[in-house]
């Protein structure tokens, strides 16, 4: 595999998932000295869907410019080897697209078997082969017109909401949950690269309603039971279930105790000279007979209200 063809394969945006899972199955099929030469049948188990889904995407990355497929043939038997698969970031990837350019099609028996290296009659680094047999020239060209891969209306959209979910984590973040791990990003076992486990971190975080913070932790604590780093972000799972199954409990108790606590008692009136004086001057409402003699009298006494004032309030 190809740790720079792999990363190059992240970076594109705006493809749908599926599309972007067969561009990076290809790229992990790399090799940076032989080129990429995986037959169909090895590119549709990777990536768990039919050789005709498979063609499909193809077709559509080599629409989009990021992948070149060039038919190889045998010189001496003229029989169909491998195909070879040019990527966006090679320099031998051609400028304009050529009528040489190979479909795709299901693999057969010597396809499989064929031996992807410079000996086995492979074209040049440049992605160039030798001139197919006109036995083959015709047969395996498509007719472009007849065999575009038509797209729904809604294509626009369903690329959008792909390239937002590969893009549902920031870098940063999934660095400090690599990190945590003990993980060197520079050079990641193959079940910790792609956009696969960053969608899965993600899950932890949308779906099971745990902060980035919490994520980082748990991954932490992990390591004081695992030292190995998992293979892997299934293998954190329960981990992180548990530390979610915490957080609801926690909250949950948090709110039955908010509902069990009474109510804070008013604070009682020590001082009624004060306190009605307070109404009578603020013209708030007074109940005349709630001022008892002994009161009215307390708050002249203590110059708290004018007798004058007691006169338009209505106290006597």
């Amino acid at each position: 595999m190809s740790h720079k063809a792999t990363v190059w394969a992240i970076q594109q945006r705006g493809l749908k998932p599926a599309t972007k899972i067969v561009l990076w199955f290809l790229c992990d099929r790399h090799n940076p000295d032989f080129g990429c030469f995986p037959t169909q049948a090895r590119l549709a188990d990777d990536a768990e869907m039919s050789i005709s889904a498979l063609n499909e995407h193809l077709t559509k990355l080599q629409e989009l410019r990021l992948i070149h497929r060039v038919r190889v043939h045998d010189p001496r038997t003229h029989k169909r080897k491998a195909t070879r698969y040019i990527l966006g970031f090679e320099d031998g990837f051609p400028q304009e697209p050529t009528p040489e350019t190979g479909d795709g099609f299901e693999g057969t028996d010597e396809e499989q078997d064929v031996d992807p290296t410079p000996d086995s009659g492979h074209g040049a680094i440049s992605g160039f082969p030798a001139k197919p047999s006109p036995d083959f020239a015709e047969s395996h060209l498509r007719n472009p017109e007849t065999n575009l891969v038509r797209e729904p209306l809604s294509k626009p959209v369903k690329e959008e909401e792909g390239a937002q979910a590969c893009a549902a984590i920031s870098d940063h973040f999934f660095g400090e949950v690599l990190l945590a791990l003990g993980l060197d990003s520079t050079a990641l076992p193959g079940w910790w690269q792609g956009w696969p486990p960053q969608l899965h971190v993600q899950r932890w975080r949308d779906d099971l309603g745990l902060t980035e913070a919490e994520i980082v932790a748990v991954a932490e604590a992990s390591r004081q039971e695992h030292p190995e780093p998992p293979d892997g972000p299934k293998a954190l799972d329960r981990a992180m279930q548990r530390a979610a199954q915490r957080k609801v409990e926690a909250a949950g108790q948090k709110r039955r105790k908010r509902r069990s606590e009474p109510a804070p008692a008013a604070k009682p009136i020590t001082d009624l000279p004060a306190f009605y004086a307070k109404i009578v001057n603020a013209d708030g409402y007074l109940p005349v007979s709630a001022i008892s003699n002994t009161v009215r009298d307390a708050m002249l006494a203590r110059g708290l209200v004018t007798p004058q004032r007691l006169r338009e309030r209505g106290v006597r």
